[in-house]
């Protein structure tokens, strides 16, 4: 067994610089992949506009927003409503998806208006 604190000072300098350094690259590649393969979400929305911000609070969900695509976990209030949030703080929704399934035209339209 290695006991750290009788490592020569640039010893424990080399192990702790190695430690921020995969931790700052491990970071950085989760947080560069792409909004659909940031895993399964709960619902999934594409904009007819760009969202401009990357992350946002809209209708008490946390979206998380690449271009015109969003996606968030679920949350407890109904699709519809969950939609229009969206809708008033970006615009209108293209399409609007719960657990990969697309709502219904009508509900669109609601969303929408």
């Amino acid at each position: 067994m290695i006991n750290t604190l009788s490592l020569p000072r640039t010893g424990k300098f080399a192990v702790l610089a190695t430690a921020l350094l995969y931790t700052g690259l491990s970071f950085g590649i989760a947080t560069s992949a792409p909004v659909e393969a940031a895993g399964p979400a709960y619902y999934t929305a594409k904009l007819t506009a760009p969202a401009g911000e990357d992350r946002v609070v809209a209708g008490g969900v946390a979206w998380t927003c690449e271009g015109d695509m969003c996606v968030a976990n679920k949350a407890s209030a109904r699709p519809l409503r969950i939609c229009r949030g969206l809708n008033r703080k970006f615009g209108e929704v293209a399409t609007f998806k719960v657990e990969g399934a697309e709502i219904a035209a009508d509900e669109l339209a609601k969303c929408n208006g």
